[in-house]
């Protein structure tokens, strides 16, 4: 009996929507139906019982002519109001508007045609008033209800079907003002997986919204059991508030999957989500990290009209840059990169996102000084930030004359170019890494900043400034490729272990917009020379981050997915220097900017010995390359690697 009862359930679920036309045939049904109804309850002061009903004379009493006008008028009523067009297991309130204006207007219709009829049975005495008062408000009344009972039932009937047969999640959603109310609303209209159980507020002032409670935070572990609550949605206004991430830390910790959907500009009583945008939150979102305010109007004073070059422009940093330059109008942007692939895709999402933005691909290679004096020489770009370099610190390790090639070499190629063909801005991107290097992939950069550092200050002493030479420094970026997200994602996805080099580890980060956020507003500020360094926040452990994404994932560390420890690698430090030190820099006109106090070099004698080291690349012998560049950069000490011994 179980199984035949199962079986019907899936059968009826099964079922395919009605047609347009199928919904509009059963609504002229019901109202058929409501139709004589009224005729009989009209009828049964003159003795008529039902079984008689339809033996009656009907022409007598004007039943057909009744019964034509009101076919006539409510169909259409159906169609201009559209009641049919939408599927009655999703009916909504507005459907509900939707059959009240339709009866409405029929009601107004007959009250007309009755008004009409009474008129004309002045002066036709032998053509009887068509319709009564009491039948119009009975017929209006009656045809309402049930056309809406219809739709409810049905609506019903399927939410219990669905509810029975799943599988379906338990929910609640954290924000019960407008945003949350907006959520729930599409929740309940639109087919979804998801069940809403209640709400979550900080300040519990309802006892009850949209059919369900709402509960204080401070209450929820309990009910997050007792609801057998699987996941609660966050509103996105609620992820905007300050300290939300102790609290969505605490849900995850719970075993509770945390989502969110995508931010609407403004709710209000007829605002909607869709659905399938809600998703899990991000890591990003776990970071605590303060929304950074950038001058736009003075880097759209800067980039406005001006042609651009963006070196790297496929990598994580320059694609990124090169979205936020395209929203600034500018002239013409020129997008380089090596790598084929990731230049391809590029090109075409700048098609489609930015149409009436002038762009030029080019597919090359920073060292090649040859290409790279074409394209300067051809477009003459009024600005080039410079992105194109090698940063994975193990696989420098293991090329010290790749780092060189491209990270000092291809700076340099750019750096002279910019010169001779009178760019007015150089803007080049480094890294924390340079600080105290311990790896090849930092000395590299910190070599490359010294260059173009040393080649301004003699320009500047010789009174022959063009180009301003300006360094941007920051730490890791938030998902930028070969970054630990990714990679730890993957792990995930693969069912671990996640690895973690060191249970110590901590990293600076920061969201791929933000950085480049700042890129763009330092490369204002800038006036030549500086090395401006970002206020990446407050350090993250490496472990805490590994444990919460498994969590983000719905997993329990070390019991769904284990964290495994395997050890620093060849460069790793367990910790970056902090770059905000106040003993080590100035302020800038941002809080978030501020320019590093470094060493100076003379350009004339660290130029030479930066040609020493590029032709010793060429050579391809490493440990004579690494030992250059620890000549050249003093504090340069290798970290767990073969080349600890030119150390010592």
């Amino acid at each position: 009996m179980k199984g035949k009862i199962s079986h019907l359930i899936e059968s009826i679920r099964s079922w395919k929507y009605l047609p347009r036309w199928g919904v509009l045939v059963i609504d002229l049904f019901i109202t058929l139906f409501s139709f004589f109804l009224v005729y009989y309850l009209c009828l049964r002061p003159f003795s008529v019982n039902f079984i008689n009903l339809f033996s009656l004379n009907y022409q007598s009493i004007g039943l057909f002519p009744d019964l034509l006008i009101v076919m006539l008028v409510q169909v259409i009523s159906f169609i201009c109001f559209r009641t049919y067009s939408g599927i009655l297991r999703y009916s909504a309130y507005i459907d509900a508007l939707k059959l009240l204006l339709s009866v409405a207007f029929t009601m107004a219709s007959l009250f007309l045609v009755h008004g009409l009829s009474v008129i004309y049975n002045e002066f036709n005495p032998s053509f009887p008033p068509l319709f009564l008062t009491l039948e119009i408000l009975l017929f209006s009344l009656l045809n309402f209800v049930f056309l809406f009972s219809v739709r409810l039932v049905v609506k019903l009937l399927f939410e219990r079907l669905e509810l029975e047969s799943g599988p379906y999640k338990n929910v609640m959603i954290y924000g019960a003002k407008q945003a949350g109310v907006a959520i729930a609303k599409s929740l309940k209209m639109t087919p979804n997986k998801y069940n809403l159980v209640g709400f979550i507020d900080d300040d519990n002032n309802h006892v009850q919204l949209m059919g369900v409670k709402v509960y204080s935070f401070d209450n929820v572990e309990s009910i997050l059991a007792y609801k057998k609550v699987k996941a609660v949605i966050v509103s996105p206004l609620k992820m905007q508030e300050k300290n939300i991430t102790k609290s969505l830390e605490f849900l995850l910790e719970r075993g509770v999957q945390v989502l969110t959907t995508s931010i609407l500009s403004e709710y209000n009583q007829g605002a909607k989500v869709d659905v399938r945008s809600i998703k899990n939150i991000q890591i990003e979102d776990l970071l605590e990290r303060k929304e950074i305010k950038i001058d736009k109007q003075e880097i759209s004073a800067q980039l406005k009209d001006k042609t651009i070059l963006i070196t790297g422009s496929a990598g994580s940093i320059g694609s990124e840059i090169v979205r936020q330059v395209a929203r600034f109008e500018p002239k013409l942007i020129i997008v380089l990169d090596q790598s084929e692939t990731a230049l391809f895709d590029i090109k075409n999402e700048i098609k489609q996102t930015f149409e009436n933005v002038s762009f030029v691909p080019f597919l090359a290679d920073i060292r090649n000084q040859e290409r790279m004096e074409y394209v300067v020489k051809t477009y003459r770009p009024d600005i080039i930030y410079h992105a194109a370099a090698y940063k994975h610190v193990p696989m420098l390790e293991d090329n010290p004359v790749e780092a060189v090639q491209t990270n000092v070499l291809g700076t340099k190629n750019i750096a002279d170019l910019a010169v001779k063909y009178n760019v007015s801005k150089f803007v080049m991107i480094s890294t924390d890494k340079a600080v105290n290097p311990a790896n090849i992939m930092g000395a590299s950069k910190r070599i490359a900043e010294i260059y173009v550092q040393s080649y301004f200050k003699k320009l500047q002493r010789e009174g022959n400034v063009i180009t301003n030479f300006i360094t941007t420094r920051f730490g890791n970026v938030l998902g930028s490729n070969g970054s630990v997200i990714p990679i730890f994602k993957r792990q995930i996805e693969e069912g671990g272990p996640v690895k973690v080099t060191h249970p110590d580890i901590i990293r600076y980060f920061m969201t791929i917009p933000e950085a480049c956020n700042l890129v763009l507003e330092a490369s204002t500020i800038g006036k030549g020379g500086e090395i401006f360094i970002f206020d990446m926040g407050v350090p993250v452990k490496i472990d805490d981050l590994a444990k919460k994404m498994i969590r983000l994932a719905g997993y329990t560390p070390n019991v769904d997915i284990k964290v495994e420890y395997t050890g620093l690698r060849p460069g790793e430090k367990l910790y970056e220097e902090l770059l905000n030190v106040k003993e080590i820099t100035k302020e800038t006109s941002h809080e978030k900017i501020m320019i590093a106090n470094v060493q100076e070099y003379d350009y004339d004698v660290i130029s030479k010995e930066i040609n020493t080291l590029i032709g010793l690349s060429r050579e391809f012998n490493d440990f004579p390359i690494v030992a250059k560049m620890k000549e050249i950069v003093p504090e340069f000490r290798s970290k767990n690697s073969v080349y600890e011994s030119l150390d010592k």
